[in-house]
């Protein structure tokens, strides 16, 4: 792991990461999941809920047991060196033992975490504690270091999951072609349809517990035809694409036949059925949501025609006024508890609207046109008023129907439209952020840059004036995945409420750091307050320019500045994305490329940096 957090370039982790599980799958084969989920710092699927995460109180404490050192002095350290894996590794270096500890296997460290992340109970703590100092007496060189920061959830060894799927690809033909004689190209054409195939079965079943053992007992020929679809097993959603005017969307879909669809304000729900009759529901971030909306449980069975026997729909839970038959804010659905609700004390009622079929009685429907997909969704199942229906939907080819039903959204209390093409390029992309889904939101109609941005609190400023004894403004960061890296993109000021200035305020004194992270780039932004990323906001802005101080996208537009946001005001906090899911580095040069203002003068100069207020 050390070698793979050398300052180097993806190709060359990829590489690193290749020749390691090259080597397990030839030695080692029952041990490639493991290694896998080890990598990716995780313990098992990410919709099971199952993670690290585990406190710096608790670390600190094992590591004093482990090594002899009061928690006083390891703090101590810590502000100084800014990662608790630094910490531990000088810590265990200076340590003398007189019996030499049996190494660390990856069965071993994969067993343990899953077994510390397990504990629960009035003694969890304790046996936390004491299964760490055990892994670390064990320890040798530089696994201390990465033994804490895989318990604390921030590996940080440069292995995106893209990565880590291309790696795999690559290591189970060149596993199979050792000691075969193939050219050159023969080999890369086999690599490269090998990692489209690894690709293509994660984002239809993102199970490596499913998918590792079929690879292995199978190889990738037939893996397509193993592992598929299922339900109970969610999948990452198909995303849109922002748009900022009508005409892109007519110029982006020339001569192709497309629908409108109202965009509704509320909560991705991916709703599934099973053959066992079991229901569940999961939000974007394939999150268990079962326990959230109840209600819509109860009602599932009720949905389908009677010669359905299992399905998985993609939908929006949108909160619903009972009494006058309309669409609520979003704000009132967020005020419902996210967890063990029980259906008796549900004061905010939800309707959910469905919008797509991906899978129906035993098969999978992505790979069908998006036509067929809501032939399948309106055929098979029954709207119930207040409870259940479909997404409103047109067939537009001019400017003035998309105009038309987009205010007709507005007024009905909805984002905006959805645009997506009915037969060609209509397949339904997992994970992917599609161009054959666009997006037209309402604030394109008041200008603006056509979409929000899903940005990470990483600090805070002293408030001043009438803000005086809560926090007055905030420094926000985009994520760049590549790098694993929050970027600094604005300071934020507008949009709070006195309430929300104080709940804000309250929240974020829980997670108040000494100083930024070593995966912060904040340039010369320096807040008063740096603080753990742990929460997403939804911002919009005016437009975006070239920052001479902030860092986000630095080096995709400009070679040394980075993008910062005009302007920008809160629009509400995103508890269903987590900060890696923030917008990426990436997304944010591809917005400011896009505004038209750039187009027309290609200078960088769209105004001055709105980043010298006082709050």
């Amino acid at each position: 792991m050390s070698n793979l957090h050398q300052p180097t370039l993806l190709i060359k982790i990829q590489e690193y990461l290749t020749k390691l599980l090259v080597a397990i799958i030839k030695l080692s084969p029952d041990n490639l999941l493991e290694t896998i989920y080890l990598c990716l710092n995780r313990i098992c699927p990410e919709y099971e809920g199952l993670e690290l995460g585990i406190g710096e109180t608790i670390l600190i404490k094992a590591i004093g047991e482990a090594t002899g050192r009061s928690a006083k002095s390891i703090k101590s350290d810590m502000e100084k060196q800014g990662d608790l894996g630094n910490v531990a590794q000088s810590s265990k270096s200076n340590q003398k033992t007189l019996f030499k500890p049996k190494p660390l296997t990856i069965s071993t460290v994969f067993k343990g975490l899953k077994e510390i992340a397990m504990f629960t109970g009035n003694q969890s703590q304790t046996r936390k504690i004491n299964k760490i100092k055990g892994l670390l007496i064990a320890c040798n060189g530089n696994e201390p270091k990465y033994l804490i920061r895989s318990l604390e959830g921030k590996l940080r060894i440069g292995l995106a999951e893209q990565t880590v799927l291309m790696s795999i690809g690559q290591a189970i033909v060149l596993s199979e072609n050792m000691d075969k004689r193939r050219s050159k190209e023969k080999l890369e054409s086999e690599i490269t349809k090998a990692i489209e195939t690894i690709k293509s079965v994660y984002s239809e079943l993102p199970s490596y517990d499913i998918i590792i053992p079929a690879l292995l007992k199978n190889g990738i020929d037939n893996l397509n035809n193993i592992c598929k679809l299922t339900p109970g097993i969610p999948l990452k959603p198909m995303l849109a694409h922002p748009t900022k005017s009508i005409s892109e969307v007519l110029n982006r879909f020339e001569n192709l036949t497309f629908t409108c669809e109202y965009k509704y304000d509320g909560e991705r729900a991916q709703i599934h059925k099973l053959e066992n009759g079991e229901c569940k529901i999961y939000s974007r971030n394939m999150e268990n949501l079962s326990l959230k909306y109840p209600d819509i449980v109860e009602r599932i069975p009720k949905i389908a025609k009677s010669d359905v026997t299992s399905f998985v729909l993609d939908c929006e839970a949108v909160a619903w006024d009972k009494i006058n038959n309309c669409i609520l804010p979003f704000q009132v659905l967020s005020t419902r508890k996210r967890k063990n609700v029980e259906a008796e004390d549900i004061s905010v009622q939800v309707c959910v609207f469905a919008f797509d079929c991906l899978y129906l009685n035993g098969q999978s429907l992505i790979k069908k046109t998006f036509k067929e997909r809501r032939e399948a969704l309106h055929n098979n199942f029954i709207p119930i008023e207040g409870e259940f229906t479909f997404a409103k939907s047109i067939v537009a080819s001019t400017d003035e129907e998309i105009q038309t039903f987009l205010e007709a959204s507005v007024n009905d209390s909805c984002e905006g439209l959805m645009i997506k093409t009915l037969e060609v390029d209509s397949s339904y992309e997992p994970s992917k952020r599609s161009r054959n889904w666009l997006k037209v939101k309402k604030d394109y109609i008041s200008g603006g840059i056509g979409d929000s941005l899903d940005l990470v609190v990483i600090g805070a400023y002293t408030g001043r004036g009438k803000r005086t004894g809560s926090y007055g403004g905030y420094l926000l960061a985009c994520y760049d995945n590549e790098n694993e890296e929050y970027q600094s993109i604005c300071k934020i000021g507008t949009g709070f409420s006195d309430e929300q200035l104080e709940k804000h305020t309250e929240f974020f004194k829980q997670h108040i750091i000494s100083k930024p992270k070593p995966y912060y780039r904040t340039g010369d932004s320096k807040p008063d307050i740096w603080f753990d990323a742990v929460q997403v906001w939804e911002v919009k802005c005016a437009d975006l320019s070239i920052s001479p101080v902030h860092q986000a996208a630095v080096g995709l537009v400009d070679p040394v500045k980075g993008i910062s946001l005009r302007f920008p005001r809160f629009l509400r906090i995103r508890d269903d994305k987590t900060p890696e899911m923030a917008t990426t580095a990436e997304q944010v040069a591809g917005m400011y490329n896009q505004q038209v203002v750039i187009s027309k003068n290609n200078t960088g100069q769209s105004g001055g940096v709105d980043d010298d207020f006082e709050f």
